[in-house]
């Protein structure tokens, strides 16, 4: 049997989509503070009602009601992340903040009551203000120790309970978007893809150094990356579209080898060349990058299709990654491609190039569910389409683990409804448990079981054998 009663079915959440309470118990501000519209700016001077993310879904003060439905649901692994500005406002001082600390050991501690096994991402998306202020966030050097500190500190007060860790969310991402990934303040505009690569190596190297500290910790720590992962198919058999899609792939793999086998790939050869790149690094660099991970965690939404010349086909939609519309799959409410095969050449993928334990970190529909009420007035929402969608991508994890893949978990995004990072919108829902929390920032925030729910719940307590069902 593929599944089984040790594969870590769960989901996943982020501090700054969900937690709230952003000034509260000593918080500093994160630069998630001022992007009440997500990356499509601009970002205010101070933080403003409309941002949703101020309040998330309130998990900081209903952590227990949600921890207790997630153990309804019979859920193995929760994938979290602390905020950094919790731990330490500034990023700058010499004590963490004591409140900071308590809260993340009430959390760690319930979730182990509910016998579900904590996920801790350091990193996700959400750097402190100060430092994004002070150094323009990772375009300096002098962000790594500051991390270090930050994730020592970490590994010292939870890493008694803790054995998984993720670094950095989707860290190629920095890519992308400078702002989002890395708290680079500086419009990406005026930011060379040279300059990102940069600000991307200071990450790496950070992450590394994260990765020894852990290690050191207690060796028993598991240190995984995790990135956004995506099949990058070819639109035709031309060789051009071929050669496009490899090298596509191979910017989406650069984060990946580093912190796999320590140190760059062959292809960063091309990659600076094209781009210009001249990477200022040290021995020392050079030295912590050799500290490598323990497992490959990424994010799964959807397959991209590529071309050399791009301007002949139609464009479609998706999770930051944009691709080229493939008429062999289906789209979401969204446009998004819905290829779970995709999954499966992924796994495939990462699994041959680097034989290294896999987690789903992320995978998951967004969709505009229906608040309907039965006869007794009870609310009811009826998302077929999100366990549709939930089943046929398991159904994938399953192929590849009977392949001989080593897959050991499947964290389903925003596994309770909560306020994108990207947008800061909160009508594209994800989760099995439905918040009533609304664009206009209305709603009373009570969770709601949706259909997916119980579905989950019996996906998990059969070992995955109701999927087949």
């Amino acid at each position: 049997m593929a599944f089984t009663k040790e594969f870590l079915f769960g989901g996943a959440i982020a501090a700054n989509q969900c937690e709230g309470a952003y000034n509260e118990d000593g918080k500093g501000l994160s630069i998630q503070d001022l992007m009440p519209n997500g990356v499509r700016g601009p970002l205010t001077e101070e933080p403003e009602p409309h941002n949703l993310k101020l309040i998330g879904n309130d998990f900081y003060h209903r952590y227990k009601e949600d921890i207790a439905l997630l153990a309804g649901m019979n859920v193995r692994v929760l994938r979290l992340s602390i905020a950094w500005s919790r731990i330490y406002p500034t990023g700058e001082e010499e004590q963490p903040n004591e409140k900071g600390i308590a809260f993340y050991n009430n959390v760690i501690n319930t979730l182990i009551y509910y016998n579900i096994t904590p996920m801790i991402t350091l990193s996700h998306y959400e750097l402190p203000l100060h430092i994004a202020k002070t150094y323009d966030g990772w375009r300096s050097r002098k962000v790594i120790d500051l991390f270090a500190k930050y994730a020592k500190t970490c590994f010292d007060y939870f890493g008694d309970r803790v054995k998984y860790w993720l670094t950095f969310n989707e860290v190629n991402v920095t890519l992308l978007s400078p702002l989002l990934s890395a708290g680079v303040l500086t419009d990406k505009s005026e930011i060379s893809m040279a300059e990102r690569y940069q600000i991307a190596h200071h990450q790496l190297v950070a992450s590394a150094l994260a990765t020894k500290l852990a290690h050191e910790c207690d060796a028993e720590l598991k240190v995984g990356c995790m990135v956004a992962a995506s099949a990058k198919y070819p639109m035709t058999c031309n060789p051009d579209d071929v050669i496009e899609a490899l090298h596509q792939q191979q910017e989406l793999d650069y984060f990946v080898h580093v912190h796999c086998k320590g140190e760059y790939p062959y292809y960063a050869q091309r990659l600076y060349k094209e781009y210009n790149v001249d990477l200022e690094i040290t021995e020392e660099d050079l030295s912590l990058l050799r500290h490598t991970v323990d497992f490959i965690s990424f994010s799964y939404y959807n397959s991209k299709t590529v071309a050399k010349d791009e301007s002949k086909y139609d464009t479609s939609a998706g999770n930051i990654l944009r691709g080229l519309r493939n008429p062999y799959v289906d789209y979401s409410e969204y446009d998004y491609p819905i290829d779970p095969q995709g999954l499966y050449y992924v796994l495939h993928y990462y699994y041959k190039q680097y034989g290294l334990p896999l987690f789903v970190a992320e995978n998951g529909l967004g969709h505009k569910d229906k608040v309907e009420y039965d006869d007794q007035g009870k609310i009811i929402i009826n998302d077929d389409y999100r366990i549709s969608f939930t089943k046929a991508h398991l159904l994938q994890v399953e192929r590849a683990i009977e392949d001989g893949v080593e897959v050991f978990g499947y964290a389903s995004w925003g596994i309770i409804d909560l306020i994108s990072a990207a947008s800061a919108e909160v009508d594209k829902r994800y989760g099995f448990v439905y918040v009533d929390r609304q664009k206009d920032g209305s709603g009373t925030l009570n969770r709601y079981k949706k259909k997916s729910y119980d579905w989950y719940k019996q996906v998990i307590e059969t070992n995955g054998k109701y999927l087949h069902e």
